[in-house]
């Protein structure tokens, strides 16, 4: 089973216009995301899925630059973009992973993929539709097969936005796996959205990744926790709804 995590990623942010390449330290928040996430152990593939807007020329070139595979198609139709890009690469199983979570732990990554191997039986599984982890090490995978089915069958904006949503709002016609953490962390936002959610992800780079590029969820919870105003620098924002 071919596994690819495609990445969707593009400039146009209505909150925080360019984030993607915005950068922390000389490099752009999408390159640490990478880094991070080629530590997978079940990864074959990363394809960054941008759209064919002529803003979007930057993360082409990025990706010329670094190396990284990546697909073009609709900047609405994410659902098409999403399975224009499986068929390209081959995928089986496809890691959907956003570019706003540069902080993202490859090991709760690679926790979502091996459940998902191993059961053998699920469609798809995720970690964020019973939410316990913080927002920002999001990671869903699912088959080729329902990737299809819902590209051919879905109808409604949200679903052909929301990649995934057609899944999880029809759980009597699929297969859904959930993991949860030990703990619950969901009050945690560690996602980028807003020059806020910029200010505390800056904050938590600067002081873990010298020591550690692949810093842990746990890690960042102690960071936090020794710093408690930090918490407070985005807590107000709220997510986008569907």
């Amino acid at each position: 089973m071919k596994v690819v995590a495609i990445i969707q990623a593009r400039m146009g942010s209505t909150r925080l216009p360019g984030k993607i390449l915005k950068e922390i330290n000389g490099r752009p928040l999408l390159s640490y995301q990478l880094d991070r996430l080629k530590a997978s152990k079940f990864i074959d593939e990363i394809v960054i899925a941008t759209t064919t807007e002529i803003q979007d020329d930057n993360v082409v070139a990025f990706c010329e630059q670094q190396g990284v595979s990546y697909y073009r198609g609709s900047e609405m139709d994410v659902l098409a973009r999403y399975y224009d890009t499986a068929v390209k690469f081959k995928a089986d199983a496809i890691v959907r992973i956003t570019s706003d979570c540069p902080i993202i732990d490859v090991q709760v990554v690679d926790k979502t993929i091996e459940y998902f191997l191993e059961s053998d039986h699920y469609d798809y599984v995720s970690n964020t539709v019973e939410r316990t982890y913080p927002r920002g090490l999001d990671t869903e995978i699912f088959t080729f097969a329902i990737l299809e089915k819902a590209y051919k069958e879905a109808s409604l904006e949200r679903d052909r936005e929301h990649v995934t949503a057609y899944f999880y709002t029809n759980q009597d016609v699929f297969k859904i796996g959930h993991i949860k953490n030990e703990t619950d962390y969901s009050k945690y936002r560690w996602t980028v959205d807003t020059e806020e959610d910029f200010k505390l992800i800056k904050n938590i780079i600067d002081a873990l990744y010298a020591k550690n590029s692949q810093f842990t969820l746990q890690d960042t919870v102690n960071i936090m926790e020794e710093n408690l105003e930090w918490f407070n620098i985005n807590a107000h924002i709220e997510q986008k709804k569907l």
